[in-house]
């Protein structure tokens, strides 16, 4: 074999991947057919749940220094154009205020890590640099994935190199991380549902060093993240995380458009510079299955939602990460037939989640916009009863695209084959985040009474987490984990005020941080809990 795992496609996703794969020591070739990473706007935020996870792995500060300064703010606009007072206006807080908040909350309803504005062709060759610099992962830019043929012992790739000469790879597993068009997918034969085509746009990115300093704050909407023009072109402009490049979206015919529609919203005469500028459609679809055998999907390749939100490369990250410790559980001998099955089952419906997420939140933006006409701008009475009317819809409506929190940390594992499943459970909530230890969440965040995270104590195993006063004897669960030959730690927590924010004397939980079982006292199955979480199943 020539690696363990092969993957396609090095955008934050692949490479996520098989930096997760590559910290443990599994060997990762790293296929992608460009040259080098692209400079494309195709993301621009890192959420809260994928910044915790990149703190899991060393990277989070990384990518912090990379992006958007923390000071910077981060305000939602709906404009006429950028000189004028704002139609419409959403604050949010700076990444440095949020982080401030954070660190003064003392209950469980933050995440651990705000948000941060970091462009893909940004967050690109950072998450290259950190591959590049394992041991374990062959990164081969150049290399154009072509076909594969997979049998019960592993998986054969063939594809191009940058020179036309085709070459040959064997690996246990393939992942398919290369997009909405994906060739793996389509040699599975796996179709994409949902709603397609929903709507086309032009995609520019322009470069102009003085705009975000020029922003006005007296007359005009002042500085910010996103501005919204109430066209009818659907015009929409992106601060990128160097706050010197913009991207913009709108139904325009081609460049020599966009370039008008760059200056119409900007309103007032800059120096620019047109750097792309090309089509996208939008898209809510998801795939029927994430895995067949040997070969798994992640990100683009199996759900596509629209920008709305926020959740596409997000969830493309979360499907990595969860995907990732499962390989290697598997690779290592310790996982059983149910860890990988575990990971279409839980990872799915996160995307047909997130994909009605993006939905909820589209259908709000597209209320008010639907509202615009050609002379909402002409100052006449019938211009402004239109601004008046879009005015009150989007202060409801447009709010939804930015209120993505449930989505991001409430998620749950529902029928998990890897999750001691209890019937019931909170209702999935998009903008709404209550946290809880119900089986199958996310461990949420809390300060411990020295000011430690608690989720910078729990390494990267399964942990028996003991909260509180009350003795507990974890011996006979530890020694399952143990037997199975999976990494195991124990933290006990003497602290009565961490145990009563969370409920419970004693959890269970995942190398994901996600919930496996939680109780008053240590389960009474021990070796059954073990041989669940590993993906052995129940016990007969």
């Amino acid at each position: 074999m020539d690696a363990s795992v092969i993957v396609v496609g090095a955008g934050p996703v692949g490479l996520s991947l098989a930096i997760n794969l590559g910290r443990a020591g599994v060997k990762t070739i790293l296929l992608e057919r460009n040259p080098e990473p692209q400079f494309l706007p195709k993301m621009e935020r890192c959420n809260a749940r994928s910044m915790e996870m990149f703190r899991r792995i060393g990277l989070s500060e990384k990518i912090r220094a990379a992006g958007l300064r923390a000071e910077c703010p981060m305000n939602v606009f709906i404009v006429e154009d950028l000189t004028k007072p704002a139609l419409l206006e959403e604050n949010h807080p700076s990444i440095q205020a949020f982080r401030e908040k954070i660190r003064d909350c003392r209950d469980l309803s933050m995440a651990l890590e705000p948000y941060q504005l970091i462009s893909q062709y940004t967050l690109e060759p950072l998450l290259k640099a950190e591959a590049e610099a394992l041991q374990s992962i062959d990164v081969r830019f150049g290399y154009e994935f072509v076909e594969f043929e997979q049998n019960d012992r592993g998986v054969t790739v063939r594809c191009q190199d940058s020179a036309g000469k085709s070459r040959t790879l064997t690996a246990l597993f393939l992942v398919g991380c290369d997009g909405g068009s994906s060739p793996i997918r389509k040699q599975l034969g796996i179709k994409l549902r949902g709603e397609g085509r929903i709507l086309e746009l032009q995609q520019a990115l322009f470069y102009c060093e003085e705009l975000f300093d020029r922003l006005p704050h007296g007359n005009g909407p002042g500085q910010g993240r996103h501005y919204h023009r109430a066209d009818t072109e659907h015009t929409f402009l992106i601060m990128q995380d160097s706050t010197k490049h913009w991207s913009l979206h709108a139904t325009a015919a081609d460049a020599v458009a966009m370039k008008h529609k760059f200056e119409e919203i900007v309103g007032f005469p800059v120096e620019y510079e047109l750097l792309s500028c090309a089509p996208w459609r939008q898209n809510l679809l998801l795939a029927d299955r994430y895995r067949e055998g040997r070969v798994f999907l992640a990100g683009d390749s199996v759900h596509l939602v629209i920008p709305t939100g926020g959740l596409g490369m997000n969830t493309g990250v979360g499907d990595a990460f969860d995907l990732a410790w499962k390989l290697i559980g598997t690779i290592k001998g310790w996982g059983g037939p149910e860890l990988l099955d575990s990971y279409e089952v839980e990872r799915r419906q996160v995307g047909d989640r997130n994909v009605g997420a993006s939905r909820y939140a589209n259908v709000g933006r597209q209320k008010w916009r639907s509202i615009a006409t050609e002379d909402i701008f002409s100052g006449t009475d019938t211009g402004e009863s239109t601004k008046k009317k879009l005015i009150e819809v989007a202060d409801s409506e447009q709010r939804k695209g930015n209120r993505m929190i449930g989505a991001e940390l409430g998620y749950r594992y529902v029928d998990s084959p890897c999750i001691d499943n209890i019937p019931g459970g909170p209702e999935h909530r998009v903008g709404e985040y209550h946290p809880n230890v119900w089986p199958g969440s996310r461990l949420p965040h809390c300060w411990l009474d020295d000011g430690v995270a608690l989720q910078d104590l729990l390494p990267e195993t399964y942990v028996l987490l003991i909260l509180g006063s009350k003795f507990l004897d974890t011996s006979k669960l530890r020694q399952s984990y143990e037997a199975i030959g999976a990494p195991v730690t124990e933290l006990r927590l003497e602290s009565n005020r961490i145990r009563d924010l969370y409920g419970f004397n004693f959890l269970v939980l995942r190398p994901d941080m996600h919930v496996v079982w939680r109780g008053a006292d240590v389960p009474q199955n021990p070796k059954e809990i073990a041989s669940i979480s590993t993906g052995h199943g129940r016990l007969d």
